[in-house]
């Protein structure tokens, strides 16, 4: 470093990237030899607010906290966590990060982004991060996650039971879920745009990537002619590994080989897959083992957000174990929906009726709780293993561009999943089975008609309010609405 020349100003260098600023102030100074000699040294003042090694590891502000504080914090969090995903994040960093100042804004959003990357419910994750922090290890993080999905867990096995001891014959228990019907199926079509929103965007430079959107083009093309959904995450993401690498040329010959293997298929089979070859039929059977294995495989795949889960439970559940109707699998979304829980919990409404399919309320609870275990294990096992571990698997430049592969091909799954549910939510006539057949055409005409209309309206409302209590809203509307347009007695 060369001297400055010997004078009383100062110059400022302000050194900036994305991540910190550090100030480094250069000045003169006069010393007692330089007094005596004339000189003049330089001494350098660093003023240093946040280095990126500071700023993404500095715990100071965190609190440590008792196993029971900490586990009774997050439950708090999960009394309030209404509105989905969406406005859960926003209360963790509200009370978190704004107002207590555990961790900076910008750690959060770096946080935030490694657990978009990996599967599992990213308002869980959060819970079990700040836990883990708190106190000071795993079983914090543990205790922070258990504390967030307990209070939706009671509720959604409190729901379950009485949906399933009063209303699968009960009219007017019927009604209000057929009026949910259209509604939900809007919510998942609506969900197909917001998961693409992040979806789209590379994580190597946070701009929009249209081979990522093109992958969503195939896996819907893919799924909507039955091919299984394991096969098409793992083509999609090995072909982007080597598209982000710009070998375009590698990542095409992928789906070549693909679509060659699918045509000979085709040929020996004489005609495309059948709609149960969509999934592995981990779940044919309602048993406790095949219920915790449900769980654990839609847990796996769940790149995205909870919606991602809904393809993977339908097919296993409604297509190839024909155990759960479609109309009930709506039902299960729709109660999810208004209840403060994260929205995968759903799951363990399936869990539950499945239970009961196999052998009544007593094993409903057990596989209720065996089906949440395995949905939640991926995600608290990701979380446990410490976000060091985390960053460095999700900036690795292979696993991050497959991890990146698989969430933009999760959303074509996902739109071929809503615009089945559209169709369905739409002719389902379940609730006219007792009805004359000289009743029933012109009475299902009008239950679609109006089912349409309630698609429509909700599908505009849900682009219209950006609220997070917007979903809940229109749940509790579309039960009470129930009850005019789709009640179905003898003497209709």
């Amino acid at each position: 470093m060369t001297s400055s020349p010997p004078n009383n100003d100062s110059t400022k260098i302000v050194e900036k990237n994305i991540e910190s600023t550090t100030d480094i102030t250069l000045g003169t100074t006069k010393t007692d030899d330089e007094n005596k000699n004339n000189d003049s040294n330089v001494v350098v003042q660093v003023e240093t607010f946040e280095t990126p090694e500071n700023e993404f590891e500095d715990n100071s502000k965190v609190p440590h906290l008792s196993y029971w504080k900490i586990f009774v914090l997050f439950l708090d969090f999960g009394i309030h966590a209404w509105g989905g995903p969406v406005a859960q994040i926003a209360l963790i960093k509200e009370r978190l990060v704004t107002k207590r100042q555990w961790i900076t804004h910008a750690r959060f959003n770096r946080v935030y982004g490694v657990y978009q990357i990996l599967p599992g419910p990213e308002a869980t994750e959060l819970c079990m991060f700040f836990g883990f922090l708190a106190g000071r290890g795993r079983l914090g993080g543990l205790l922070g996650g258990l504390g967030f999905i307990l209070p939706g867990f009671i509720l959604i096995l409190l729901f379950s039971f009485i949906y399933v001891k009063v209303g699968l014959d009960n009219i007017y228990f019927n009604a209000s879920f057929r009026a949910l019907q259209p509604i939900v199926a809007a919510m998942v079509l609506r969900a197909v745009h917001k998961i693409g929103e992040h979806s789209f965007v590379s994580h190597k430079n946070n701009q929009f990537n249209k081979w990522l959107f093109g992958l969503a083009i195939i896996s819907a093309i893919q799924t909507a002619v039955n091919l299984n959904f394991l096969i098409t995450l793992a083509v999609c993401g090995i072909a982007f590994m080597f598209i982000d690498r710009k070998m375009y040329w590698f990542g095409l010959s992928v789906f070549v080989l693909e679509f060659i293997g699918f045509g000979i298929y085709v040929g020996l089979k004489k005609g495309i897959p059948s709609p149960t070859s969509i999934g592995i039929g981990v779940a044919k059977e309602t048993d406790p083992g095949h219920i915790f294995a449900l769980g654990l495989l839609a847990g796996s795949l769940s790149f995205g957000g909870a919606y991602t889960t809904i393809p993977f439970l339908q097919v296993e559940a409604v297509s190839i174990g024909k155990w759960m109707a479609k109309q009930v699998f709506l039902d299960a979304i729709a109660i999810g929906q208004i209840l403060p829980s994260p929205l995968v919990m759903f799951s363990t409404f399936i869990g539950y009726y499945g239970g009961y399919v196999f052998g009544g309320h007593g094993w409903a609870f057990l596989e209720a709780l065996l089906i949440t275990i395995g949905i939640f294990t991926p995600c608290f096992f990701f979380t446990i293993m410490g976000h060091h571990i985390l960053e460095k698997l999700v900036r690795n430049k292979f696993l991050a561009a497959f991890f990146d592969g698989i969430t933009g091909s999760v959303v074509g799954i996902i739109a071929v999943t809503a615009l089945d549910l559209l169709k369905f939510s739409i002719s389902n006539v379940a609730i006219l089975k007792k009805l004359s057949p000289d009743k029933l055409t012109l009475v299902a005409a009008q239950h679609s008609s109006v089912a349409a209309v309630l698609y429509v309206l909700s599908l505009a409302a849900l682009y219209s309010f950006r609220r997070s209590q917007t979903s809940l809203l229109l749940v509790i509307f579309g039960a009470i609405a129930g009850q005019f347009l789709f009640v179905v007695t003898d003497d209709i």
